[in-house]
């Protein structure tokens, strides 16, 4: 007589990951680059906690989300506008007034209890102010399957999170220094509440995912257009200014001013905007370069080879507002060049004194030589963060199998 097949046996293993996201690239970037380094690229669902947009919404973003959509729903049948139905998580329909996929806490939560014995326990991976209300209920209505990983720090009850990991800078307005800029009665809406507990993990900068295996795959998909370019090659990042840096058109005209000066040594220099990047500050840096052999511009059309250039390039400039592009780039152990930090303030001047203290990049001069390179040990975050999210795990018994 055949026996049946015996139950299937919870083995605490880890298959799947939610990543909770909020529409912003660069947040979402880090919740999709630890789960790469966990090993779950292929197994991921990624849902977006939904502001509206648009009109009045601007100057609405202050409010809890939840407040916020509500506030619209009224305003939108008030004012006799239609309004879409949701439709499920998991559905490929678009959804509401912001046409993305809805993060949504009680289907994620049910998914994760009616699924733990057969798939383990579900790592959610969360980053963003307006993703922490949807992580939190996750984790109350399913706190034994799953492990809740907050990206970015949520400012108080961290005890909320399995996990918490923010750049050190996040700390910054607890130190004395900080305290006496801001006046009391601000300093519990501006600043953590505690120093790091147990549960926080702190890195220098942002995670992402240009890892190693990332960069081998873009050095083969752009080999043809930037492999043969004259070397050494200088990519140059411009982003845009923020309420913490900013900058204008004279650093624009400063900036062309110091790769006139550096153009010696280059063999070639490409140029990259962000989405960020103000009209008034490309179309100085186009106007100057457009016609110059040794320059090329990215114009925003054709696959991004934003990815290219961090596995070709020999050295990189990059505009000091945007921590994710330095983080990419301090990463690669390649000479990094920041223009325009001595205007950061704040929490972000302190990640700019950290690059510079720890000799990962330098101050953009002009009087540089390319060709002359410099090493340092490259910033490993998004990988050391990993780390900590699997020792975290086997506290609970639990592991990861991709």
């Amino acid at each position: 007589m055949k026996l049946p097949n015996p139950p299937e046996i919870f083995d605490g293993a880890i298959r799947r990951a939610v990543v909770i996201g909020n529409g912003f690239a660069g947040a979402e970037n880090q919740c999709i680059g630890l789960v790469r380094a966990l090993g779950l690229s292929n197994h991921h669902f990624l849902f977006r906690v939904a502001r509206p947009r648009g009109g009045i919404n601007r100057w609405l973003h202050w409010l809890p989300v939840s407040i916020h959509i509500k506030l619209d729903s009224v305003i939108r049948r008030f004012c006799g506008i239609q309004i879409s139905n949701k439709v499920s998580p998991f559905s490929n329909d678009k959804i509401g007034i912001s046409n993305v996929l809805e993060a949504d806490a009680h289907h994620i939560a049910t998914m994760a209890r009616e699924t733990f014995h057969k798939d383990g326990p579900l790592l959610v991976v969360a980053s963003g102010r307006d993703t922490i209300s949807v992580a939190t209920s996750i984790k109350r209505l399913a706190p034994e399957n799953v492990f809740i990983v907050q990206i970015q720090h949520p400012r108080f009850r961290l005890d909320r999170f399995d996990l918490v990991i923010t750049p050190q800078h996040d700390y910054y307005p607890l130190t004395p220094h900080a305290q006496r800029q801001i006046p009391w009665f601000l300093r519990r809406w501006v600043t953590p509440w505690e120093p790091p507990g147990r549960n926080v993990v702190l890195t220098v900068g942002a995670l992402h995912q240009a890892d190693s295996t990332a960069l081998r795959v873009a050095a083969s998909t752009w080999h043809d257009e930037l492999a043969t370019l004259p070397k050494p090659l200088l990519v140059v990042n411009v982003g845009g200014p923020t309420g913490n840096c900013p900058y204008g058109v004279d650093l624009a005209k400063q900036l062309v001013f110091m790769l006139q000066n550096v153009l010696w040594s280059c063999g070639t220099i490409r140029i990259s905007f962000s989405r960020r990047t103000p009209e008034k500050i490309s179309r100085i840096l186009v106007k100057e370069f457009a016609t110059n052999p040794k320059v090329q511009i990215w114009d925003g059309e054709g696959p991004n080879p934003h990815m290219g250039h961090l596995a070709w390039a020999d050295a990189f400039v990059i505009t000091a507002d945007s921590v994710s592009m330095l983080s990419e780039a301090c990463s690669t152990g390649k000479p990094v060049y920041v223009i325009g930090a001595e205007l950061c303030t704040w929490k972000f001047a302190d990640f700019q004194n950290t690059l510079q203290k720890q000799g990962v990049a330098r101050p953009f001069t002009g009087k540089e030589n390319i060709s002359e390179s410099w090493s340092y040990p490259p910033l490993n975050d998004t990988a050391e963060a990993a780390t900590k999210v699997i020792a975290a795990l086997a506290q609970r018994g639990w592991t990861i199998r991709a």
